[in-house]
Parts: C-alpha cells; sequence; structure tokens
C-alpha cells in the first residue's frame, strides 16, 4: 500500500509535464509552478528566437503515448513543439495541476521536523509558503542566461550598441538594416546568424572560439537519426560501468571502431567543407560526441559561401565604441551584439547546504540516475538527463522517479548503493570520458540506450529489447516501444 503525497513540480517545461503525468497517474496530489505563462519551456513563444527548430526527428521528440502530428515536419518549428506540448498536457488534465507566473523562491526542509520540503513561492496573488512530501525539480539547464563579461559593454552600449543573449532575439526586426555578430559555435549560435542573413541584417558574423563537429540532418544523403541513435553506435562509446569482458571487446575492436570515425570524420569535411571555413575540430568526433554536437542549421554553408555569413575563428577580448574586440586582433563593426553562449545550470531556489552536496567544487552533479541524491531527501530532478531524445529521456526517468518516491522500483537502491554509484559516474566523467563533464554531467547522449535499459531493470520491466534484433541495434529508440516496456511493469495506485 503507497500512501497518498503531496508534490511539487517545479517547472512547466518538457520534463515538468512528464512529472506531473507520472505522479498525478498514480494517485498523488501533484501542485505545478511555472514562472511562465504557457506550458513548453525553452519552446514557450516568449523565449525562443525565430526560426527554432528541434536538432531531433519528430520520431525521437515525443512522448510514448501520443505521437506528433502527421503534418509537422519532420524537424518542427518552435510553435508546432509548444503546440504538441501543450496539446498533450491537456489530454492528460495536467493544466489544472499547475500555477503559471509563479515562480519558486527558495525551499528548505520542513522545520517541524516532518519528511518533506518548505516551498516559498510567488505568484499573482503574492508570496506564500507551502509543504510538501516530495518535490520534483524539473527546470533542467536552461534557466539562467550565461552571459559573459569582457569589459566594455557599458562603452559600447553608451555609442548606440545593442547586446543581446541569443534567448532575447525573438523578432528580426531587431536585426533589420544593422550590422550583427554572433558569439557562440551552438546550433542555436548558427540559427540566429542564418536569420539575421535571411531577414535583412547589413551584416552578419559569426564568431566562433574553437570549432566543434558538426553533424547535418543527412549524412552522405542517410537521416542522421540512423546513425548516431543505433545501440550498436552507442556500442563503440567508452560509457560507464564497463564489464572486464566489455572492456576487452573494446579494445579488440578499437581498429574497427577508429576506422569508422575516421570515415565518418572524413565524410562531414567533405560534405560541409570544413577546412575552407577553419572548422575543422581538433578532437576525434568519438572523443567529442555529447548533447553540445549541434546539427547544421540548413543553409549556413551556403550562407558562407555567399558571403552573407563570415565565419570568424576566435572568441571576445572586450568590447570599444565600434563593436567587439577579438582575440585575433581584430575589431568588428557592429550595432547589435547577440551572445549564443549558453544557459548555467541554476537553482537559485536551492540553498546551502543542499547545493554543496548536490553539486561537487568541479560543476558536476551529484546524482543516482541522473535523478536523485542520498543526502537530499524527498527531493528528484527530471530532465537533468539532457540527449537526443529529451522527451523520451525525461518520460522514463519521471516514470522512474515516482517509483523511487514510493519505494516501488523493483531495485530500490539503499542511500549507501546511490552513493557508491554517484562516485562511479563522477570518476567516468572525470578520468574516463572529459566530454561527459559539459553541461554539469548532466547529458546521457550518446549512451540513450544504457541509460534506458538502467531505468528499466531498476523499474522492473520484463522487456526490453524489440523482437527483431536488427532493428534492435541498427535503428533508433522508438516511443511507443518504450511504453510498451513501462507498461510491462508492475503497476500500482497511491491511496
Amino acid at each position: 500500500m503507497v500512501a497518498q503525497k503531496t508534490i511539487a513540480v517545479i517547472g512547466a517545461g518538457v520534463s515538468g509535464i512528464a512529472a506531473a503525468k507520472a505522479f498525478a497517474a498514480r494517485g498523488h496530489k501533484v501542485t505545478g509552478f511555472e514562472a511562465g505563462e504557457v506550458f513548453g519551456g525553452v519552446w514557450d513563444p516568449a523565449k525562443s528566437y525565430p526560426d527554432v527548430q528541434t536538432q531531433s526527428p519528430k520520431e525521437l521528440y515525443r512522448f510514448t503515448d501520443m505521437a506528433m502530428p502527421d503534418d509537422y515536419p519532420e524537424w518542427p518549428k518552435g510553435p508546432q513543439v509548444q503546440a504538441y506540448l501543450d496539446g498533450y498536457a491537456r489530454q492528460h488534465r495536467l493544466a489544472p495541476l499547475f500555477r503559471f507566473r509563479t515562480r519558486v523562491d527558495a525551499m528548505e526542509r520542513r522545520p517541524d521536523g516532518r519528511p518533506g520540503w518548505r516551498l516559498s513561492v510567488t505568484g499573482p496573488a503574492g508570496a506564500t509558503t507551502e509543504d510538501f512530501d516530495f518535490v520534483a525539480v524539473a527546470v533542467g539547464n536552461f534557466s539562467e542566461k550565461h552571459l559573459p563579461e569582457f569589459g566594455g559593454e557599458d562603452r559600447f552600449r553608451a555609442a548606440g550598441g545593442t547586446l543581446l543573449h541569443s534567448s532575447d532575439y525573438r523578432d528580426p526586426a531587431q536585426i533589420r538594416g544593422r550590422r550583427v555578430v554572433v558569439l557562440g559555435a551552438s546550433k542555436s549560435a548558427t540559427d540566429i546568424a542564418v536569420n539575421a542573413a535571411r531577414s535583412g541584417a547589413k551584416a552578419v558574423t559569426l564568431v566562433c572560439r574553437e570549432a566543434v563537429w558538426r553533424v547535418p540532418y543527412f549524412v552522405g544523403g542517410i537521416n542522421f537519426k540512423r546513425l548516431l541513435y543505433m545501440r550498436a553506435q552507442e556500442m563503440q562509446f567508452n560509457g560507464w560501468g564497463r564489464t572486464p569482458a566489455q572492456k576487452l571487446l573494446q579494445a579488440l575492436t578499437a581498429p574497427l571502431v577508429w576506422a569508422n570515425f575516421r570515415g565518418l570524420e572524413t565524410l562531414l569535411k567533405l560534405q560541409l567543407g570544413l577546412s575552407r571555413w577553419d572548422m575543422v575540430p581538433d578532437v576525434p568526433i568519438e572523443k567529442d560526441v555529447s548533447c553540445s554536437i549541434p546539427i547544421v542549421t540548413p543553409g549556413m554553408f551556403e550562407a558562407f559561401r555567399s558571403g552573407a555569413i563570415r565565419p570568424v575563428r576566435g572568441t571576445f577580448e572586450g568590447y570599444d565604441g565600434t563593436g567587439p574586440r577579438l582575440t585575433t586582433g581584430e575589431t568588428i563593426g557592429a550595432d547589435v551584439v547577440i551572445l549564443a553562449t549558453g544557459w548555467k545550470g541554476s537553482l537559485p531556489f536551492l540553498g546551502e547546504p543542499w547545493r554543496s552536496r548536490l553539486i561537487a567544487p568541479d560543476g558536476l552533479y551529484r546524482l543516482h540516475r541522473f535523478a536523485v541524491n542520498p543526502d537530499l531527501p524527498e527531493l528528484g530532478f527530471v530532465g537533468f538527463n539532457s540527449s537526443f531524445c529529451t522527451v523520451l529521456t525525461s518520460e522514463m526517468l519521471a516514470e522512474w522517479l515516482v517509483r523511487f518516491a514510493d519505494g516501488q522500483l523493483a531495485r530500490q537502491p539503499s542511500p549507501a548503493a546511490m552513493a557508491a554509484d554517484i562516485e562511479a559516474m563522477l570518476h567516468w566523467r572525470r578520468e574516463e570520458r572529459p566530454a561527459a563533464r559539459k553541461y554539469g554531467g548532466l547529458c546521457v547522449a550518446p549512451f540513450h540506450f544504457k541509460h534506458f535499459d538502467e531505468l528499466l531493470a531498476d523499474i522492473g520491466a520484463t522487456i526490453r529489447k524489440r523482437a527483431n534484433p536488427l532493428a534492435e541495434y541498427f535503428s533508433f529508440p522508438d516511443a511507443p516501444s518504450f511504453g510498451r516496456y513501462l507498461a510491462s511493469a508492475p503497476q500500482y495506485r497511491a491511496d
């Protein structure tokens, strides 16, 4: 018998929707808090730049029980994704559970000694405090803008220049007829540069500090979902928790793996013309694949060739009255500078001592299964397992978390087991796979299947492989199949 709990869900993006649905479906009393006005998180139109679209095909960016509409393109645009998420929340009657325009300011342990947390929140009716038995944090990695300062910003603004974070670029009118400099190597940087060039900017310069591997939607005519999402491809990377036998097999097949990745690199160099633009990365692609690998924005290299966008290798050293001064010694004349410099994984509402127990001194998160920490009881995280198929990973983790909170996992971990796993994962990120350190270590790519296997085994699902072994090893994750796997696990409902 499982007692009904009061559950707080912080955030109404993909992961907040998944968490609210999972806990409500088990009969718990859910209250969601969202600072914005709609479901969607980063897909909220108030936070999105023009022409934003998914990096993942729509078959991979969906919940297990609801496909995106047939008339959506393979890579949906931002408004379409937000509409899909809103429709999913409506289908599962989640809207009445959420308080929009309501911010969580702080959280602390209940002062009366009972398990759970007290949240301080501010909404349209003012500030209040509320107690909950369990809190699911679903704000993800995109909660606080990363705005590096180089010096001279005030001088640039005083001369009439405009500085924007990528999330503040929402209307092409902001750049039309003006000289634009975009700083960053991510997909958001290239998306914005291409949009600015197409939207009437006078000149567009894209400044990238270092070259990164980029993957086009089609690699040599093959949809990239059939290359980067396969279990067979995933097995070629140095994943965590490898057994001695797996390490031996990897050593024996190392020459073949090396040849495979050198071939992929050669194909990308030729297809994209990376050498021409000084965009050949220094790091081998197999050591760099993580959530930071961007998909090539359509039209980007065409804009390079036409001169509509000028790519520059370097970064900012400071600003003067005419624009940013680069480490190369060049000063670029600019009217608008857009910093596509990402986000901080910020949890401003979580104070000490909890923050230091959660985040190691080097910035890595201490989380078992990317979800829980034994030193932070009655608290879990959903969406902190970023991937190339974020909706599915969030849903899977939400299903794991509700069972963990209710003590219903088939493999319910002890505090000691969680602590040991956390230390092993930290060692793996620091010593064996440095690429996994990015984003605070909160990325499961390219190890989607391994992550799902662990979650399903913990949950107690009896079906984990597709009947067709070729499909299992050489095709991308199938969301409906994972829905069936979850349904095969023991079911229950809180009273």
